[in-house]
């Protein structure tokens, strides 16, 4: 798996040092008679400035899998755990309502080997260095996922997400979140005090909803704003584009302020659909989304 990793991270990395930059710089004359400016390739900004961080987090990731040669646990697949009944059920998997084990498939990260200890369970030494590791490896992965949201926040958004919005911020959101936001008066944590954020994927599933409805209110207000052709229009048709200027804005502004509440109580969600769809719309290194992906797993 390392050797599998390490090969895949080149081949991912190869090109990276053919996207680059011109910049300026003074170089002296052969002739010692003074300097000149010109312009010299240099690593793409952002490449410049998190590459060499992610390839840090990359190499810690990996020393401390090197550390788990000879363990006291092992893995399984999660199918041989399921048919067999002496071993019993992998802690992660869930049982359903006649309390016959779930299928393989329906089960949370289902690809992932199912860890097995002794029937008399770890040495405490073993406890010890595996919850150190789960602290190195949970600082790793709060670091990647850093690098990676301030990356993911200077990309722009594609057109293809901006033409699959629908029409409406009241479609975003449904009726009940949407009557919440539009209220006099609006309280982010009373709102989801409210919704049913029980599993990570109600969770996300509300978060799409507010990103959508932030974008087709910000949308409307540049619409509005945008030149438009000379035409006279009568006072109470400009006060009234105003009036929807405003509202526009101030929902959006809601809005905003409602997902960095969501984003606060549950700070490891997945990447939305927007965060999704820029990676797969624009051309930048990834690096730090599959490193994320890595140690999320």
């Amino acid at each position: 798996r390392k050797a599998m990793w390490t090969r895949e991270m080149d081949w991912l990395l190869s090109v990276a040092d053919s996207i680059v930059e011109l910049i300026p710089s003074l170089q002296e004359l052969p002739d010692g008679g003074g300097q000149f400016e010109v312009m010299v390739p240099r690593p793409r900004s952002d490449l410049y400035m998190n590459l060499p961080a992610l390839r840090k987090l990359d190499a810690m990731l990996l020393a401390m899998i090197d550390e788990f040669k000879e363990t006291d646990f092992w893995y399984v697949d999660r199918g041989i755990v399921v048919d067999d009944g002496g071993g019993g059920p992998c802690p992660s998997s869930s049982s359903s309502s006649c309390g016959r084990p779930s299928s393989v498939r329906q089960e949370d990260k289902w690809w992932l080997p199912c860890p097995r200890v002794p029937p008399k369970g770890l040495p405490e030494e073993a406890r010890r260095k595996l919850q150190q590791s789960r602290d190195c490896a949970n600082q790793i992965l709060k670091a990647a996922m850093a690098i990676n949201s301030d990356v993911l926040a200077e990309m722009k958004i594609p057109e293809a997400y901006l033409e699959s919005l629908p029409k409406s911020g009241r479609s975003c959101l449904g009726e009940i979140i949407y009557r919440y936001i539009t209220a006099e008066q609006f309280s982010p944590e009373c709102l989801l005090d409210c919704l049913d954020l029980s599993s990570e994927h109600h969770t996300l599933e509300v978060a799409n909803r507010i990103e959508a409805a932030i974008h087709v209110w910000r949308l409307k207000g540049q619409k509005k704003t945008a030149p438009q052709a000379k035409s006279k229009k009568s006072w109470g048709g400009k006060v009234k584009g105003l009036v929807g200027d405003t509202k526009s804005q101030v929902l959006s502004q809601r809005a905003d302020g409602l997902l960095q509440s969501l984003r606060l109580r549950h700070p490891g969600l997945p990447q939305t659909s927007l965060d999704m769809n820029k990676i797969q719309y624009n051309k930048v290194n990834n690096f730090s989304y599959l490193l994320v992906g890595t140690q999320w797993s």
